[in-house]
């Protein structure tokens, strides 16, 4: 049992920064947009939230509150870049898997290059820590308060939040309904008078934010506040879009798919207490290479059942009514 707790703690963390990218690109594609980006705007927004916390990780101010402010930072980093993207997609009309592909392309570059410039080094390393030991009352709930109060960070609870509020705000509100007709049949939505160049700007925009915010998560819940031009964000970019897809455009679905892509994950940390896997005496390489190879054999199996916005990469056109 102890080792159910420790690997469920292991994955929350993982799957919170999967999960908000993977909202983030399902915003921008129910707008119409096809967010191939999501891995440049994850490292953007890291590396400005890191920044924050390290200058000023050594004043009086309270850590939470460091990292909440270090949250916002990255959050409007992520937005601010992901207007890139919108301008070059529903403005230039351009096409949207090479403009997210040369956003992607072009920010590890800059980190590493300002990094360098700055620091000396690869990257930017803090020493602030958001692990909550345990929380007061909630954590003597049985079985749930070992599993989520105690011995996790807070990026886990705020991760949960924003998919409640965010499922709500797709599905149950004028702007999740606007943003889902502009994917689906953007002409139509024209004829009822909505704009669907500020609706898919708007729909960037929130994934822009949620991969800046998933990328903070990333760098403060996995790599303990640090980030890096080399590493980037290990793939996590990609990985969000496969569990996006794998979810089929749905947040409760997507989240379900990030806890699995996360267990994997952290089932590679975890085998020495694992005795059956240990036995195996396999290299943990292997192991560690289990969530891409997953993602490999979901796309492979699901993507011809695949129920993608029928809008989406089209660029919109009044005119080809």
């Amino acid at each position: 049992m102890d080792t159910i707790y420790y690997l469920i703690q292991k994955m929350l963390p993982v799957a919170i920064p999967l999960l908000l990218v993977a909202l983030g690109g399902m915003f921008s594609e129910r707008s119409g947009i096809i967010n191939i980006a999501l891995e440049g705007i994850m490292l953007f927004g890291a590396y400005f939230g890191v920044l924050f916390i390290y200058f000023t990780q050594a004043s009086s101010m309270n850590p939470q509150i460091i990292f909440l402010i270090g949250m916002i930072v990255a959050m409007i980093s992520g937005l601010v870049y992901s207007l890139l993207l919108a301008f070059g997609s529903i403005n230039m009309k351009a096409n949207q898997v090479i403009v997210g592909t040369a956003m992607n392309m072009f920010i590890p570059a800059v980190v590493l290059l300002f990094s360098k410039m700055f620091f000396s080094s690869d990257g930017i390393t803090t020493n602030i820590i958001l692990y909550i030991n345990e929380v007061p009352i909630l954590s003597q709930i049985p079985i749930l308060g070992d599993i989520l109060f105690k011995n996790t960070y807070l990026t886990v609870y705020i991760g949960l939040i924003l998919l409640v509020v965010l499922t709500i705000l797709l599905y149950k509100t004028k702007f999740g309904l606007r943003l889902r007709a502009c994917g689906e049949h953007p002409h139509a939505a024209d004829s009822v008078g909505i704009n669907v160049y500020k609706m898919r700007y708007f729909g960037v925009m929130l994934s822009g934010a949620l991969a800046g915010i998933g990328g903070f998560f990333y760098s403060v819940g996995i790599t303990d506040a640090n980030v890096s031009g080399h590493s980037g964000v290990a793939g996590f970019g990609f990985l969000a879009l496969a569990v996006m897809i794998f979810g089929q455009w749905k947040p409760i679905r997507i989240f379900f798919a990030a806890l699995l892509f996360a267990f994997l994950r952290a089932l590679a940390y975890s085998i020495p207490l694992i005795p059956f896997l240990d036995n195996l005496g396999l290299d943990q390489t292997f192991y560690k290479i289990l969530p891409y190879l997953a993602t490999l054999i979901v796309l492979i199996f699901t993507s011809k059942k695949s129920r993608a916005p029928k809008a989406e990469g089209i660029p919109y056109d009044k005119a080809l009514r």
